[in-house]
């Protein structure tokens, strides 16, 4: 007999698709996009339609474990939890006898974005400590002080009223791999005669489904954009009357755009200037026109400074006030979870550990020094820059590491503690979408594979274990979930958290159903206006650091691709690492596509196959994130050639600073 359940996903996108899932009696059969929710429309990525391949992977963490052999060599033995349990409460304690609570650094990330899996027992458990505190930094820490200095994270526009613009800018995103549900509006605007351009190194739409493709420098969208800003105010297109009623702190950024005429722009980012002009012309005049804002172009030292800029063009252009104008970033800012409510942590001021520069945090650069290290929603051997830094640091014999993991991944190799965890599809959770105008509940459609616990009741055990008397150290995971919805409003309206429990989803309840900026939404700043040189852009608002590789000829990025998410995926999903590299640069060192190739720079090599294309522009190469160590051939990916230098704006990683040059191998 089988049966199929609802739930939702919470893993890293924006898409948060429900889910028809199918179980049987020897356990998963499928999983399809469900068609209650109008967005998922019942199709999924290829990712998570795979999910059984993660479920019933021979890696699959079942059991706690403890480590027999040297570290990151992956020799463990089976341990009971009460077992792990203790001997975890026992090194916390001892540790902060000796060294004081902030040499416990938890370290987490985007593995879940679900509001149970990450900032609920955890922060209270970590709070409790006094353990230090992350600074949840790798990804979207730029774009989220930007959306919030400018506009306090005002809801933007719905991926369904895409069809609606007369010109869509997707700006440093790819659709493809990490928002598959926004690429039928795209398609659906472009037959009604829209206008479509993007900005990216990449080209992943085709010239069938974009009319323009800016092939921008990584690092140089700032000046593309303020050169559109100056262009619009030479022509007199800047709508005056918006700016005077809903912005404040424009002068900054005009005398910025006056310092970018479109051909030095044109020069700095190596593209066309006559591109350029026609971005700027088509979006001037079309009505509705929406930008897509997405992550990629702040990966960079420029990077908070060009998601202003790009940001800012609606604004200055009185874009808004129609469906399918202004802007889409992440769209979660219209809810809200209230954690206060359910437990109070406002005590909790330990330091702050950027986990961008784990790798130098691990090796010397903290005082106290970090004598323990929790890891969970996250794979930093993977993930972070500045690789070679974060394994050495992981390789102390001093440093006591717990990961709680669903496979064995390669941080989890290096740790003395590993707790089994379960997937979304054995408990219970609630997703907030940072794109569709939903929250979707999780809930459990099998029991969980041998004796992983979710995130929640782990840190329920471990907090008593540790004598905190905290109620919700006490809660069951149905209780965890309706206390959660409880805490949780949807553009100021309360959670049916019986939908949550059933898997299904409560919506948003806008005015006209989906948002309109400036119409029935408006800017969530103090003062209800748009403030376009907030104090997150720092001192120097809209300065653009020039970009040179010194020796290094080549720019690495290393994006999303439809293999993996994050990491997540790759103990099957990117057996073979590759390096794309365009056919200019390719000859003018003798390579040809399927050669091994090495990827080096002061930090580092990855030695890996390369693939010959012009998908990507000149001057850039290609390498997908979140491979793990296996699939290159000297164990080292993507992040073991990227600086661990950050962002001025939050603090972000800056991934595509990367410069490298790539050799043949013998």
């Amino acid at each position: 007999m089988t049966t199929t359940h609802q739930t939702t996903c919470p893993l890293d996108c924006p898409d948060s698709c429900a889910l028809d899932v199918t179980v049987g009696k020897d356990g998963l059969e499928r999983i399809d996009g469900s068609q209650d929710r109008s967005l998922t429309a019942g199709f999924i990525c290829g990712k998570v339609r795979q999910f059984g391949k993660r479920l019933n992977h021979q890696d699959r963490v079942l059991y706690p474990l403890r480590r027999v052999g040297r570290k990151g060599v992956g020799e463990f033995e089976r341990i009971t939890w009460d077992e792990a349990v203790e001997e975890i409460t026992e090194r916390f304690s001892r540790i902060r006898a000796e060294w004081g609570s902030e040499a416990i650094v938890p370290y987490h990330y985007g593995g879940s974005n679900g509001l149970l899996t990450d900032g609920f027992l955890d922060s209270l458990y970590f709070a409790r400590l006094g353990a230090s505190r992350l600074d949840k930094t790798l990804c979207a820490a730029p774009t989220t002080n930007v959306a919030v200095g400018m506009y306090g994270k005002m809801p933007g526009v719905a991926f369904e009223d895409y069809v609606h613009a007369k010109c869509i800018i997707v700006w440093g995103a790819n659709p493809k791999a990490s928002n598959i549900h926004l690429v039928p509006f795209l398609k659906q605007a472009k037959a009604r005669g829209a206008f479509i351009a993007v900005v990216d190194p990449v080209r992943n739409l085709s010239a069938q489904e974009a009319d323009l493709h800016l092939a921008v420098r990584p690092g140089t969208d700032l000046p593309v954009a303020l050169a559109l800003i100056k262009l619009l105010q030479d022509s007199d297109r800047l709508d005056r009357s918006f700016i005077d009623r809903h912005t404040r702190n424009f002068e900054p950024l005009l005398r910025a755009a006056a310092e970018w005429p479109v051909l030095r722009a044109a020069a700095e980012a190596g593209v066309a200037e006559a591109d350029i002009r026609r971005l700027a012309d088509v979006y001037a005049d079309a009505s509705p026109a929406v930008v897509r804002c997405g992550w990629g172009l702040e990966r960079n030292r420029n990077g908070g400074q060009a998601v202003a800029a790009v940001l800012a063009l609606p604004a200055l252009t009185g874009k808004f006030g129609v469906r399918g104008g202004g802007y889409t970033m992440s769209n979660n800012g219209a809810a809200t979870f209230d954690s206060a409510r359910l437990f109070d942590i406002s005590g909790w001021h330990s330091r702050v550990i950027n986990m961008t520069q784990l790798g130098a945090a691990l090796n010397g650069a903290c005082e106290p020094p970090i004598k323990a290290l929790f890891v969970y929603n996250c794979n930093p051997a993977i993930t972070v820059p500045d690789q070679a830094n974060v394994l050495r640091g992981l390789l102390r014999d001093d440093l006591f590491t717990v990961v709680h993991e669903q496979v064995m991944t390669d941080t989890a190799n290096y740790a003395d503690i590993v707790l089994p965890a379960t997937t979304f599809l054995e408990h219970r959770d609630v997703r907030v979408s940072y794109g569709n105008y939903v929250l979707g509940g999780v809930r459990p459609v099998m029991d969980p594979m041998g004796e992983a616990l979710s995130n929640p009741e782990m840190f329920a055990r471990l907090g008593q274990a540790m004598g905190f008397t905290d109620a919700a150290f006490g809660w069951d995971e149905e209780m965890m979930q309706r206390e959660v919805a409880g805490a949780v409003s949807l553009n100021s309206s309360p959670v049916d958290a019986s939908l949550m429990a059933a898997g299904e989803a409560a919506h948003y309840r806008f005015p006209e159903r989906t948002p309109i900026q400036f119409e029935t939404v408006h800017p969530l700043t103090a003062e209800g206006i748009v403030d376009l040189s907030p104090a997150q852009l720092g001192e120097r608002p809209y300065t653009h650091q020039q970009i040179d590789g010194g020796s290094y000829p080549l720019q690495l990025i290393s994006p999303a691709s439809g293999k993996l998410i994050s990491s997540t995926f790759g103990e099957f999903n990117l057996d073979v690492l590759r390096v794309m590299m365009h056919p200019v640069d390719a000859d003018s060192r003798g390579i040809a596509g399927g050669d091994t190739v090495r990827v080096h720079n002061d930090l580092g090599e990855v030695v890996c196959d390369v693939t010959v294309s012009e998908q990507v522009r000149v001057g850039v190469a290609c390498m997908p994130k979140g491979a793990w160590l296996k699939s290159s051939h000297n164990g080292l990916t993507a992040s073991a050639l990227c600086p661990a230098h950050v962002n001025v704006v939050g603090g972000g990683a800056c991934y595509n600073d990367a410069w490298v040059e790539i050799e043949k191998t013998a």
